[in-house]
């Protein structure tokens, strides 16, 4: 059966080029030749079905490990995931991941020597509601740098991974915070053409979101396709 609604085309410049020459390891990876489409099967779009029994949720990421509160600025993030004529995409699987509050993952091919917090793991996992919501817990994480470039350091930012009903169906991207210094001078948010594009990628501070007396709140809003849909990587 088709989808009755009419696919939107991306506007050009409003998802990052496969290669980017100011980010230097997308030379290395980018395709040489054209991709070759590949037939979806049933394999493919039925499966496997992702859910909260399946997947635990684990939405307060200061608390994943320990039960000790971890170290850092402490918010709230929340937003809806909707398609491009903004009906709600509900019972996604939204997973998160990031650096602690110095700027350090909790894995062992991070080597920068900010301390590590032994309570935050820095991941975590949600399902959007029937209303396309989701919201969870974790800290502001620190910058840190990268060996892009000289004194190249990346933008305060968590990592999204946003599931449909089928592996096959999986898009990535970043959210960034406001008022960064540091996102002009970074390629991979740079990485996208198109300045309406990128502001698409930085989370707008919410006080609706904010809980009086425990965390500030940050908004991040997300259209999955068509003319205006968040910026996703290749």
């Amino acid at each position: 059966m088709s989808d009755p609604i009419p696919f939107r085309p991306f506007v050009p410049g409003t998802q990052p080029a496969l290669n980017t020459p100011a980010y230097l390891s997308t030379g290395k990876r980018y395709p040489l030749r054209a991709p070759h489409r590949m037939p979806q099967t049933i394999t493919e779009t039925t499966g496997p079905v992702f859910s909260p029994a399946l997947f635990p949720p684990s939405a307060d990421l200061t608390r994943n490990t320990t039960g000790q509160a971890a170290l850092g600025e402490r918010i709230i993030v929340a937003g809806t995931i909707t398609d491009e004529d903004g009906r709600p995409v509900p019972n996604t699987m939204v997973e998160v991941w990031q650096a602690n509050a110095t700027g350090r993952y909790d894995h062992p091919g991070d080597q920068h020597d900010a301390p590590l917090d032994p309570n935050f793991r820095g991941v975590g996992r949600v399902f959007t509601d029937a209303a396309g919501r989701y919201s969870f817990i974790s800290i502001r994480p620190g910058a840190y740098p990268w060996p892009n470039h000289r004194n190249a350091w990346r933008p305060t930012h968590i990592h999204f991974s946003y599931f449909g009903s089928a592996f096959a169906t999986r898009l990535v991207t970043q959210m960034y915070f406001p008022g960064d210094p540091l996102l002009a001078l970074d390629p991979i948010f740079n990485g996208v053409p198109d300045p309406a594009a990128r502001d698409r990628l930085v989370a707008a501070f919410d006080l609706d979101i904010t809980q009086p007396d425990f965390a500030l709140g940050y908004r991040f809003d997300v259209v999955l396709r068509g003319r205006g849909a968040t910026p996703m990587e290749g």
